[in-house]
């Protein structure tokens, strides 16, 4: 917020009718209450909007009852929640019981004070904001063990030792593809990184190199992980653990943990979106049409739309499979990632040219090579054949 923040300053000082400071913290007190109202609204309208795509991917209608096409459904939910009972079993540990599913909330609501929502838009604007996001963010693993261990339940243990594996698991490959880009752009500040993107798509981290192309599918799957989302919702298994470390919690407890998972992909879309996708900026250089809020939370939209869309689509992995794919795949993918980005760094401008031209051959080489694979093996391109047959028929 430094250019209103400036602002401010000029305007105070030629008026004199308030002191610049006080002008500042009304300024920030009002971008904290947009940044709060909007946190509260997203999980009320991505719970609609998770019902409406996955009856549409099943062919349903999904909700229609409650208000025009269902809108209201959620809302009743919210009700329903506040005025359930909040129970606390005989035998759990109450302080730890009623502290582990705040810890989650705050966990994921304290890093949106650093997020650059627009050009000087944000309530802190931090110099090490993705190292206090991504800080903060692991706040979450403790309460999802606080809340597993103190409701003494064993599917509830196990929900918080597989979460606690799980985020361990996966925090390694997603920092390596965070530092991918802070290599390249040389700064953790929000609003710096998504200024450095500035002058249009072509200047997107994630079109610069192919190795932050890489780092950005790596953050992307990670990020799931992170967020206990499809196919890695091993910590809440219904299949085989009830629910999970939230099996014993019911009212608003429950709702923190639900409200907490949406917000969270909130966070971690939104650091997507500034370290890959240009943050505020738009497609076009120059000033972005209807303001860059608009511009970024159109994007940290259509990341959440494919995060809805992959619960639907795909199954839930095996806990040796959700190993094997976090320490053995995703973890080499982000040193090389980092090692060739830091490598272009330091060859120069030429060097960086020459390097990333090798690099993208080496890609579509490697891309050639899978598909050649996939068509070996006789099960995706025998299918998309088939399709392709149909249509033609």
């Amino acid at each position: 917020m430094q250019a209103t923040y400036d602002s401010i300053l000029r305007l105070t000082h030629l008026t004199g009718l308030i002191p610049a400071w006080i002008g500042y913290a009304v300024l920030t007190f009002i971008v904290a209450i947009g940044v709060a109202t909007l946190a509260a609204l997203v999980p009320i309208i991505m719970v609609w909007v998770e019902r409406k795509v996955s009856a549409d991917i099943q062919d349903r209608i999904g909700p229609n009852r409650v208000g025009p096409y269902g809108l209201l459904q959620t809302i009743a939910d919210a009700v329903k929640l506040l005025t359930k009972e909040n129970i606390t079993p005989a035998r759990a540990d109450a302080l730890l019981h009623l502290f582990g599913p705040a810890l989650v909330f705050t966990g994921v609501y304290a890093p949106l004070v650093a997020v650059a929502w627009a050009k000087g838009f944000a309530v802190a604007d931090l110099n090490v904001g993705v190292l206090y996001m991504l800080a903060i963010t692991s706040l979450t693993v403790i309460g999802i063990i606080m809340a597993g261990w103190s409701s003494n339940n064993k599917w509830s243990l196990l929900g918080g030792m597989r979460g606690a594996a799980q985020i361990i698991s996966y925090e390694i490959p997603n920092g390596l593809a965070v530092l991918t880009v802070i290599v390249l752009a040389g700064t953790l500040n929000m609003n710096e990184l998504a200024q450095a993107q500035s002058g249009g798509v072509q200047t997107w981290f994630v079109f610069r190199s192919p190795f932050t192309l890489v780092a950005f599918f790596l953050y992307l799957t990670s990020s799931l992980a992170e967020t206990n989302r499809v196919p890695f919702d091993i910590p809440e298994a219904e299949s085989e653990l009830v629910s999970g470390y939230h099996t014993e919690y019911s009212g608003m407890r429950w709702a923190l943990f639900m409200m907490s998972e949406y917000v969270e992909m909130l966070v971690v879309n939104a650091i997507a979106v500034t370290l890959f996708l240009g943050g505020w900026s738009g497609i076009l250089p120059g000033t972005p049409l209807l303001g860059g809020w608009f511009w970024f939370l159109l994007k940290v939209a259509a990341l959440m739309y494919v995060q809805v869309w992959l619960r639907f689509t795909l199954p839930r992995l095996r806990v040796d499979q959700l190993m094997y794919a976090g320490w053995k795949v995703l973890v080499p993918f982000g040193f090389v990632t980092m090692l060739g980005a830091a490598a272009q760094v330091l060859l120069g401008e030429t060097g960086q040219r020459v390097m990333s031209a090798i690099a993208w051959l080496m890609f579509a080489a490697f891309v050639a090579m899978v598909v050649r694979r996939a068509r070996a093996t006789g099960h995706v391109p025998r299918r998309l054949s088939e399709l392709s047959r149909r249509a033609a028929a």
